[in-house]
């Protein structure tokens, strides 16, 4: 329901936590566990809402770089890992679905097709047992930083208020990001 649909990449963030879970301890009531996520994708949204990291609590940190890499770190003792799904991991394990996701892959599959495939690549993740879905390994270097509030201040071109940190100086004026983009684009 939080996501609004199954799809594999779902199926594959409820794996990840799975992992981070198991290794870290229980779903994160406030920041005691921190997430960082290499990608904005589905496994995203599961990873959220099974460990209970958050953009909100700051205990989420999207780092776009669009790889499907997920760290997580505990607080109370450091422990950390990183979890990589492996190279063949996304595909399916029948020779007959691998074939047919080539043909989904070439525009050449019916709707039907591309159906079966999508359930039969949920089931693959969902059953596979883990290590045949990930590298996992330790992290040795420090925590992220805890999570900190920072003044707002108002920007001179839209009014808005804009954390201090993500404002921009132009002149002996304040602006957020798109306002400074823009005038600077005047100039």
């Amino acid at each position: 329901r939080f996501h609004g649909h199954w799809c594999p990449g779902l199926a594959m963030g409820i794996r990840v936590a799975e992992v981070a879970l198991n290794e870290l301890g229980p779903h994160s009531e406030d920041e005691e566990m921190v997430a960082v996520v290499e990608t904005d994708n589905c496994a995203v949204d599961a990873i959220q809402y099974l460990t209970g990291c958050t953009f909100g609590k700051g205990n989420l940190i999207h780092l776009d770089y669009g790889k499907n890499a997920f760290s997580f770190y505990r607080r109370a003792d450091g422990k950390a890992i990183r979890i990589v799904p492996k190279p063949r991991s996304w595909e399916p394990s029948d020779p007959a679905l691998r074939a047919l996701a080539e043909k989904a892959e070439k525009g050449e599959a019916t709707e039907q097709d591309r159906e079966r495939l999508r359930q039969a690549r949920l089931e693959d993740i969902l059953n596979q047992p883990l290590e045949g879905l990930f590298s996992i390994q330790a992290i040795t270097a420090g925590l992220p930083a805890e999570a900190r509030i920072h003044q707002s201040v108002t920007c001179a071109g839209c009014g808005e208020q804009v954390m201090e940190t993500r404002a921009r100086l132009f002149g002996e004026e304040t602006y957020c990001l798109p306002c400074f983009q823009a005038r600077n684009q005047r100039f």
